[in-house]
Protein backbone atom coordinates (compact mmCIF):
# COMPACT_ATOMS: atom_id res chain seq x y z
CA UNK A 1 0.00 0.00 0.00
CA UNK A 2 1.28 2.96 -0.97
CA UNK A 3 2.99 5.52 2.06
CA UNK A 4 -0.27 7.84 3.32
CA UNK A 5 1.25 11.51 4.67
CA UNK A 6 0.00 14.81 5.94
CA UNK A 7 0.07 16.68 2.32
CA UNK A 8 2.42 19.16 2.35
CA UNK A 9 1.72 22.66 -0.10
CA UNK A 10 3.18 21.07 -3.01
CA UNK A 11 1.15 17.99 -2.67
CA UNK A 12 -1.90 19.84 -1.93
CA UNK A 13 -1.57 21.68 -5.03
CA UNK A 14 -0.21 18.10 -7.11
CA UNK A 15 -3.77 17.10 -6.08
CA UNK A 16 -5.99 19.47 -6.64
CA UNK A 17 -4.23 20.10 -10.42
CA UNK A 18 -4.49 16.39 -11.14
CA UNK A 19 -7.86 16.37 -10.13
CA UNK A 20 -9.02 19.44 -12.28
CA UNK A 21 -7.08 18.37 -15.27
CA UNK A 22 -9.05 14.73 -14.95
CA UNK A 23 -12.83 16.76 -14.57
CA UNK A 24 -11.66 19.15 -17.71
CA UNK A 25 -10.92 15.69 -19.61
CA UNK A 26 -14.93 14.40 -18.95
CA UNK A 27 -13.97 11.17 -16.73
CA UNK A 28 -15.09 9.78 -13.79
CA UNK A 29 -12.33 8.35 -10.94
CA UNK A 30 -14.23 4.88 -12.48
CA UNK A 31 -13.39 5.47 -15.54
CA UNK A 32 -9.84 6.07 -14.33
CA UNK A 33 -9.35 3.39 -12.57
CA UNK A 34 -10.68 0.91 -15.83
CA UNK A 35 -8.66 2.37 -17.89
CA UNK A 36 -5.66 2.72 -15.67
CA UNK A 37 -6.04 -1.18 -13.92
CA UNK A 38 -5.91 0.87 -10.40
CA UNK A 39 -7.99 0.11 -7.12
CA UNK A 40 -10.82 2.99 -6.59
CA UNK A 41 -8.67 3.94 -3.13
CA UNK A 42 -5.53 4.90 -5.08
CA UNK A 43 -6.95 7.45 -7.33
CA UNK A 44 -8.85 8.98 -4.10
CA UNK A 45 -5.60 8.91 -2.02
CA UNK A 46 -4.10 10.76 -5.25
CA UNK A 47 -6.29 13.06 -5.61
CA UNK A 48 -7.02 14.15 -2.12
CA UNK A 49 -3.53 14.40 -1.38
CA UNK A 50 -3.06 11.28 1.35
CA UNK A 51 -0.41 9.58 -0.77
CA UNK A 52 2.44 10.71 -2.65
CA UNK A 53 1.91 9.56 -6.35
CA UNK A 54 5.29 8.43 -8.01
CA UNK A 55 5.95 10.29 -10.90
CA UNK A 56 5.41 7.54 -12.95
CA UNK A 57 1.70 7.58 -11.73
CA UNK A 58 1.33 11.40 -12.36
CA UNK A 59 2.66 10.74 -15.88
CA UNK A 60 0.23 7.74 -16.28
CA UNK A 61 -2.79 10.39 -15.96
CA UNK A 62 -1.50 12.99 -17.74
CA UNK A 63 -1.28 11.39 -20.66
CA UNK A 64 -4.71 9.55 -19.89
CA UNK A 65 -5.97 13.24 -19.21
CA UNK A 66 -4.61 14.52 -22.35
CA UNK A 67 -2.21 17.09 -20.71
CA UNK A 68 0.35 18.49 -22.98
CA UNK A 69 3.53 20.66 -21.93
CA UNK A 70 4.54 23.07 -20.84
CA UNK A 71 1.84 22.00 -18.34
CA UNK A 72 2.54 19.03 -18.29
CA UNK A 73 6.30 19.47 -17.76
CA UNK A 74 5.72 21.56 -14.82
CA UNK A 75 3.23 18.78 -12.95
CA UNK A 76 6.14 16.11 -13.55
CA UNK A 77 8.24 18.72 -11.66
CA UNK A 78 5.97 19.23 -8.54
CA UNK A 79 5.45 15.45 -8.67
CA UNK A 80 9.36 15.31 -8.40
CA UNK A 81 9.29 18.04 -5.62
CA UNK A 82 6.56 16.17 -3.61
CA UNK A 83 9.30 13.38 -3.30
CA UNK A 84 11.69 15.41 -1.49
CA UNK A 85 12.74 14.74 1.84
CA UNK A 86 12.05 18.34 4.08
CA UNK A 87 14.82 18.91 6.90
CA UNK A 88 12.07 18.22 9.31
CA UNK A 89 11.84 14.34 8.03
CA UNK A 90 14.74 14.08 10.85
CA UNK A 91 12.18 14.54 13.28
CA UNK A 92 9.43 13.07 11.78
CA UNK A 93 8.57 10.83 14.57
CA UNK A 94 8.10 14.40 16.55
CA UNK A 95 5.70 16.23 14.63
CA UNK A 96 1.90 15.52 14.55
CA UNK A 97 0.77 16.21 11.23
CA UNK A 98 1.87 18.32 8.39
CA UNK A 99 1.92 21.53 10.36
CA UNK A 100 5.78 22.22 9.86
CA UNK A 101 6.08 21.42 6.55
CA UNK A 102 2.83 23.92 5.64
CA UNK A 103 4.57 26.60 8.10
CA UNK A 104 7.84 26.12 6.00
CA UNK A 105 6.48 26.92 2.64
CA UNK A 106 4.13 29.59 4.14
CA UNK A 107 4.86 32.99 2.86
CA UNK A 108 2.72 34.70 5.76
CA UNK A 109 2.65 33.46 8.91
CA UNK A 110 -0.41 35.24 11.18
CA UNK A 111 0.00 33.88 15.19
CA UNK A 112 -2.52 34.66 18.00
CA UNK A 113 -1.01 32.98 21.04
CA UNK A 114 -2.19 33.27 25.26
CA UNK A 115 0.10 31.05 26.96
CA UNK A 116 3.33 30.92 25.23
CA UNK A 117 5.64 32.51 22.55
CA UNK A 118 5.32 31.08 19.38
CA UNK A 119 7.72 28.35 18.47
CA UNK A 120 9.45 30.13 16.23
CA UNK A 121 10.86 33.09 18.29
CA UNK A 122 11.26 30.90 21.65
CA UNK A 123 15.06 30.72 22.72
CA UNK A 124 16.89 27.47 23.61
CA UNK A 125 16.06 27.90 27.12
CA UNK A 126 12.24 29.45 27.18
CA UNK A 127 12.07 26.23 24.83
CA UNK A 128 13.37 23.68 26.78
CA UNK A 129 11.16 24.87 29.73
CA UNK A 130 7.78 24.93 28.07
CA UNK A 131 8.50 21.61 26.30
CA UNK A 132 9.77 19.94 29.89
CA UNK A 133 6.52 20.74 31.08
CA UNK A 134 4.88 18.14 29.70
CA UNK A 135 7.66 15.60 29.60
CA UNK A 136 9.34 15.58 32.96
CA UNK A 137 10.52 12.23 33.39
CA UNK A 138 11.79 12.08 29.68
CA UNK A 139 15.09 14.28 29.27
CA UNK A 140 16.56 12.45 26.23
CA UNK A 141 13.15 13.32 24.44
CA UNK A 142 13.28 17.24 25.70
CA UNK A 143 16.81 17.46 24.42
CA UNK A 144 16.21 16.58 20.73
CA UNK A 145 12.14 18.51 20.77
CA UNK A 146 14.40 21.29 21.76
CA UNK A 147 16.49 20.74 18.90
CA UNK A 148 14.17 20.47 16.75
CA UNK A 149 12.19 23.56 17.74
CA UNK A 150 15.56 25.83 17.14
CA UNK A 151 15.98 23.94 13.74
CA UNK A 152 12.49 25.18 13.10
CA UNK A 153 13.47 28.83 13.38
CA UNK A 154 15.47 28.81 10.62
CA UNK A 155 12.69 29.13 8.09
CA UNK A 156 13.39 33.31 9.62
CA UNK A 157 16.55 33.63 8.59
CA UNK A 158 16.02 32.56 4.65
CA UNK A 159 16.53 34.94 2.27
CA UNK A 160 12.95 34.28 1.22
CA UNK A 161 11.69 34.07 5.12
CA UNK A 162 8.05 34.41 5.30
CA UNK A 163 6.24 37.36 7.50
CA UNK A 164 5.85 36.23 10.70
CA UNK A 165 3.13 38.73 12.39
CA UNK A 166 2.06 37.85 15.96
CA UNK A 167 -0.28 39.18 18.68
CA UNK A 168 0.58 37.89 22.15
CA UNK A 169 -1.83 38.42 25.17
CA UNK A 170 0.25 40.44 27.98
CA UNK A 171 -0.23 37.77 30.31
CA UNK A 172 2.44 35.29 29.05
CA UNK A 173 4.94 38.25 29.63
CA UNK A 174 4.39 37.85 32.92
CA UNK A 175 4.80 34.00 33.30
CA UNK A 176 8.31 33.69 34.31
CA UNK A 177 8.32 30.14 32.29
CA UNK A 178 12.09 28.77 33.03
CA UNK A 179 12.46 31.21 35.97
CA UNK A 180 13.49 35.10 36.26
CA UNK A 181 16.54 34.64 33.67
CA UNK A 182 15.35 32.79 31.28
CA UNK A 183 11.81 34.70 30.68
CA UNK A 184 14.39 38.39 31.04
CA UNK A 185 16.53 36.56 27.78
CA UNK A 186 13.27 35.26 25.84
CA UNK A 187 11.98 38.57 26.11
CA UNK A 188 14.93 40.71 24.30
CA UNK A 189 14.74 37.74 21.93
CA UNK A 190 11.49 39.05 21.03
CA UNK A 191 12.57 43.00 21.00
CA UNK A 192 15.24 42.12 18.70
CA UNK A 193 12.95 40.01 16.81
CA UNK A 194 10.80 42.50 16.15
CA UNK A 195 13.55 44.46 14.86
CA UNK A 196 14.30 42.38 11.86
CA UNK A 197 12.31 43.38 9.46
CA UNK A 198 10.33 40.27 8.44
CA UNK A 199 8.51 40.32 12.05
CA UNK A 200 5.55 42.11 13.57
CA UNK A 201 4.81 41.73 17.43
CA UNK A 202 1.89 43.46 18.92
CA UNK A 203 0.87 42.58 22.36
CA UNK A 204 -3.01 42.55 23.61
CA UNK A 205 -3.27 44.37 27.00
CA UNK A 206 -4.76 42.65 29.77
CA UNK A 207 -7.46 45.32 30.30
CA UNK A 208 -8.66 45.36 27.10
CA UNK A 209 -12.66 44.86 27.36
CA UNK A 210 -12.95 42.12 24.18
CA UNK A 211 -13.91 38.68 24.20
CA UNK A 212 -11.97 37.97 20.74
CA UNK A 213 -9.64 35.51 20.92
CA UNK A 214 -11.71 33.74 23.60
CA UNK A 215 -11.61 30.01 21.29
CA UNK A 216 -7.92 30.11 21.98
CA UNK A 217 -4.46 30.66 20.23
CA UNK A 218 -4.40 29.92 16.71
CA UNK A 219 -2.09 30.02 13.39
CA UNK A 220 -2.96 31.25 10.35
CA UNK A 221 -1.08 30.37 7.07
CA UNK A 222 -1.11 31.94 3.90
CA UNK A 223 0.98 30.47 0.79
CA UNK A 224 1.94 31.53 -2.79
CA UNK A 225 0.36 30.45 -5.92
CA UNK A 226 -3.38 31.11 -4.78
CA UNK A 227 -3.20 28.20 -2.45
CA UNK A 228 -5.90 28.73 0.10
CA UNK A 229 -4.95 29.53 3.78
CA UNK A 230 -4.79 27.21 6.18
CA UNK A 231 -5.62 27.54 10.20
CA UNK A 232 -4.17 25.82 12.82
CA UNK A 233 -5.39 25.60 16.77
CA UNK A 234 -3.39 23.17 18.74
CA UNK A 235 -4.52 21.87 22.58
CA UNK A 236 -5.04 19.01 25.09
CA UNK A 237 -7.30 17.42 22.59
CA UNK A 238 -4.97 17.32 19.82
CA UNK A 239 -4.23 19.65 16.58
CA UNK A 240 -6.73 20.61 14.37
CA UNK A 241 -6.90 21.90 10.76
CA UNK A 242 -9.12 24.32 9.67
CA UNK A 243 -9.23 24.69 5.54
CA UNK A 244 -13.05 24.95 4.77
CA UNK A 245 -13.38 28.63 3.93
CA UNK A 246 -15.72 29.53 6.74
CA UNK A 247 -13.27 28.52 9.24
CA UNK A 248 -10.58 29.88 7.61
CA UNK A 249 -12.96 33.48 7.33
CA UNK A 250 -13.57 33.49 11.18
CA UNK A 251 -9.91 33.12 12.02
CA UNK A 252 -8.97 35.48 9.20
CA UNK A 253 -11.34 38.25 10.61
CA UNK A 254 -10.45 37.39 14.50
CA UNK A 255 -6.96 37.68 13.99
CA UNK A 256 -7.18 41.38 12.10
CA UNK A 257 -9.67 42.36 15.03
CA UNK A 258 -7.00 41.16 17.55
CA UNK A 259 -4.45 43.05 15.66
CA UNK A 260 -6.17 45.96 15.62
CA UNK A 261 -7.32 45.95 19.07
CA UNK A 262 -3.65 45.27 20.19
CA UNK A 263 -0.80 48.03 21.14
CA UNK A 264 1.46 49.35 18.35
CA UNK A 265 4.21 47.63 17.46
CA UNK A 266 6.17 50.72 19.28
CA UNK A 267 3.87 50.36 22.29
CA UNK A 268 3.94 46.79 22.65
CA UNK A 269 8.18 46.47 22.17
CA UNK A 270 8.53 49.25 25.17
CA UNK A 271 5.84 47.06 27.37
CA UNK A 272 8.16 43.94 26.51
CA UNK A 273 10.97 46.02 27.34
CA UNK A 274 9.55 46.77 30.30
CA UNK A 275 8.73 43.90 31.82
CA UNK A 276 12.24 42.90 30.84
CA UNK A 277 13.70 45.58 32.81
CA UNK A 278 11.92 43.95 35.74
Amino acid sequence: MPELHAPTVRGRRLARELRQHREHAGLTPDQVVTRLGWSRSKISRIESGRTRPSVADVTAVLDLFGVTSPVRDALVQLARDVQKRGWWTTYADLWDGSYVGLEDEASRIRSYQVQFVPGLLQTPDYARAVISAGRPDRPAEVDRRVRARMARKSVLARSDAPTLTVVLDEGLLRRPLGGRDVMREQLYALVAASQGGSVTIRVLPTETDTLLGAEGPFVLLSFEESDPDVAYSEGMSGCVYMESQEQVSRCRVTFERLFETALSPEKSVALIETYAKE
